[in-house]
C-alpha cells in the first residue's frame, strides 16, 4: 500500500522528535563543556542535508514470499512403514536419487503372485492355440475328402463349429494374458512405488520421515527445491497493473530492515492475467539467483517493483516536510547562511558527533510536491545546494529563527529513515542513559 506524504510525514514524526532530541541533549553538553558558549545553549541544535536536483525512481513497496524453484512436498504413493531414511535435512540429492523406502515384502509377494498367474495364463494359451490347430489340420483333411465325395456335409459342418470354438478359446486365453501381463505391470509399479525418489535435484528439508513411521498418501514426508534458484511471489492489485509489468526492475530486499544496499536486484518475470473476483488482485514473480544465500524459502520479503522516474526536481529525504501545526502549510526549514561550501560532517562515531555550528539563521519555506519516493521527495519552492533541517523542526516550530546545525550526510539521513520505531526507541533511551550518567558525575 502506497503512503501518502501527510502519513509518511506523520510515521516519521517518532523519529524527528527522538532524534533532535539526542542532538539537542549533545549539543547542551557540549555548550556545558565551553563557558565561552554560554550564550548559544538556549539555540536549539538541528541537524541538516543539503538538498540536490535529481529525479526520483517510481517504485511500488510489495511484500514478497519466498519459494525455492520447483518447490514441492514429497508424499508416498502408497500406505506402509518406512524401513529406511536415507537423507538428512539439508542434504543435496540427484533427480531418481531414494529418499526414503517403505516395507515391501507384501508387494514383493503380490509381485510374485502376478507373475505366476501370467505363466499360468500364457501355458492356457499354449493349450488353446495347439487345439486350434489340431482342429485346423483334421478340417483340411476332412475338406479333401469332402471334395471327392468321400466325407459327409454334416462332419464338415461339426469341424467347421469345433474350430470356431477353438479360435475363441485362443482370444479368451490371448485376453487372459494381456490381463495377467498388466496386472503383473502394475504390481511392479506398485512395489516401485515403496522407495520414494526425487523428482527434481534439490535440497531437502522440512523432514517428518522416521524409521518405523506408518504413513499414508496424505502424510508429508520432505519438502525438496532448488535453493540456488528462487521464486519471490508478490500480490498485485489491479490498479497497480497501469503502472508494473514483466521486465521491470525488482529490488527484493535481504531482511525487514531495508535499506539502500541490503537488496538482490533482479526482474519482474511474469504476471497472472487472472484477477482474483473478490480481491481484485493477482500474482506477480520474480526469479532471482540466491546470490550469498541471503534468502531462504519461506521468507517474507520487502520488494520495491522500479516502474520509472519522476521529472527532475529539487530532492530532499521526507524527513525534512514539516507541517506548520498551527497554519497547516507545508514547507522546510532552510539553514540560509550556510552556503555551498560547507561539506556534510563525517559521522564515524555515533558516541563522538560531529561538531555543531555556531548559531545561524533558519527560514521556513513553503513548497510544493511534485513527486514522491519511498524516503525522498521531488520539490519546488528551494534551489538544490540548500541545506535542509530534517532533524529537530519541532524545535524550530514555536519561531525559532536561528539554530546551530549539524551537517549530514543523505545517507545517515536515509538510514536513520529506514530505523523502525523500536530501534530508534532503543537509541533514545540509550542515549539519555548515559547522558544522565555523565551529568551525575
Amino acid at each position: 500500500m502506497k503512503l501518502s506524504l501527510f502519513q509518511k510525514v506523520f510515521y516519521l514524526s517518532l523519529l524527528l522528535l527522538a532524534s533532535s532530541l539526542v542532538i539537542s541533549c549533545s549539543g547542551d553538553s557540549d555548550n556545558n563543556s565551553s563557558p565561552a558558549m554560554s550564550n548559544s545553549s538556549s539555540t536549539p541544535s538541528v541537524e541538516a542535508v543539503k538538498s540536490r536536483y535529481g529525479a526520483l525512481p517510481l517504485s511500488e513497496r510489495l511484500s514478497g514470499t519466498v519459494y525455492a524453484k520447483s518447490q514441492v512436498s514429497l508424499y508416498p504413493e502408497i500406505s506402509g512403514k518406512i524401513s529406511t531414511v536415507h537423507v538428512q535435512n539439508g542434504e543435496y540429492v540427484e533427480k531418481g536419487e531414494p529418499i526414503v523406502s517403505l516395507e515391501d515384502s507384501q508387494y514383493r509377494e503380490q509381485v510374485e503372485q502376478a507373475r505366476a498367474n501370467l505363466r499360468i495364463n500364457e501355458a492356457r494359451l499354449k493349450q488353446a492355440r495347439a487345439r486350434y490347430n489340431e482342429l485346423e489340420a483334421q478340417y483340411r483333411r476332412t475338406k479333401q475328402l469332402s471334395d471327392q465325395e468321400l466325407s459327409s456335409e454334416l462332419e464338415m459342418e461339426t469341424l467347421q463349429a469345433q474350430m470356431s470354438s477353438a479360435e475363441a478359446d485362443v482370444d479368451l486365453a490371448e485376453a487372459q494374458v494381456e490381463q495377467a501381463r498388466s496386472s503383473l505391470a502394475e504390481q511392479q509399479d506398485m512395489l516401485s512405488k515403496t522407495v520414494i525418489k526425487a523428482p527434481i535435484s534439490g535440497t531437502v528439508g522440512q523432514r517428518s520421515a522416521e524409521t518405523g513411521m506408518q504413513v499414508s498418501s496424505s502424510t508429508q514426508l520432505y519438502t525438496i527445491g532448488d535453493l540456488d534458484n528462487l521464486r519471490v511471489e508478490v500480490v498485485l492489485t489491479d490498479q497497480m497493473l497501469d503502472d508494473i509489468e514483466v521486465g521491470q526492475t525488482a529490488r527484493i530486499y535481504t531482511s525487514s530492515n531495508a535499506n539502500n544496499s541490503d537488496f538482490i536486484e533482479a526482474e519482474l518475470s511474469r504476471i497472472s492475467p487472472f484477477l482474483n473476483n473478490i480481491t481484485r488482485s493477482t500474482e506477480g514473480e520474480i526469479d532471482v539467483q540466491n546470490t550469498g544465500n541471503k534468502l531462504r524459502p519461506g521468507m517474507f520479503v520487502p520488494v520495491d517493483i522500479l516502474y520509472g522516474q519522476s521529472e527532475r526536481a529539487t530532492l530532499v529525504p521526507t524527513s525534512a516536510i514539516y507541517t506548520d501545526p498551527n497554519s497547516g502549510e507545508e514547507g522546510v526549514f532552510v539553514a540560509t547562511s550556510l552556503g555551498s561550501e560547507i561539506q556534510p560532517a563525517e559521522q564515524v562515531d555515533p558516541e563522538n558527533p560531529p561538531p555543531l555550528t555556531a548559531p545561524t539563521e533558519v527560514q521556513f519555506k513553503s513548497i510544493d510536491v511534485i513527486a514522491e519516493g519511498r524516503m525522498e521527495v521531488g520539490v519546488e519552492g528551494i534551489e538544490p545546494g540548500n541545506w535542509v533541517i530534517t532533524v529537530g523542526q519541532n524545535l524550530l516550530s514555536s519561531g525559532s529563527q536561528q539554530a546551530r546545525v549539524r551537517t549530514s550526510s543523505w545517507e545517515r539521513i536515509l538510514a536513520l529513515q529506514g530505523l523502525q520505531r523500536q530501534d530508534l526507541l532503543q537509541r533514545v533511551l540509550n542515549r539519555q542513559t548515559e547522558l544522565n550518567d555523565s551529568s551525575s558525575q
